[in-house]
């Protein structure tokens, strides 16, 4: 099962610069595990005890995962996870 992770640029680092990978697994949560094996270190930047963290959005094609199933939502062959970290701050 191949599934497109595409990746941020501040989380490139654990992926030596590229845009999109691939990875494995029936849920997000064996995703991102499968991820961890091949590029060390991500999983902890997405995953908290569990939980996606609180700052970080997915979005598996296009859709919102905490309207999902949150770490649970399942994937299929061909699916497409978007990772976004969330951006705050500005100008007062």
């Amino acid at each position: 099962m191949a599934i497109e992770v595409r990746i941020p640029t501040i989380l490139r680092t654990y992926t030596d610069g590229a845009k999109a990978v691939e990875g494995a697994g029936g849920n997000l949560s064996e995703l991102f595990a499968d991820l961890d094996t091949r590029h060390a270190g991500i999983a902890e930047r997405i995953v908290d005890n569990g939980q996606l963290r609180r700052f970080v959005n997915v979005y598996l094609n296009d859709e919102d995962v905490r309207f999902l199933d949150g770490i649970s939502t399942k994937l299929a062959d061909g699916d497409s996870i978007t990772i976004l970290p969330a951006v705050a701050g500005g100008m007062r």
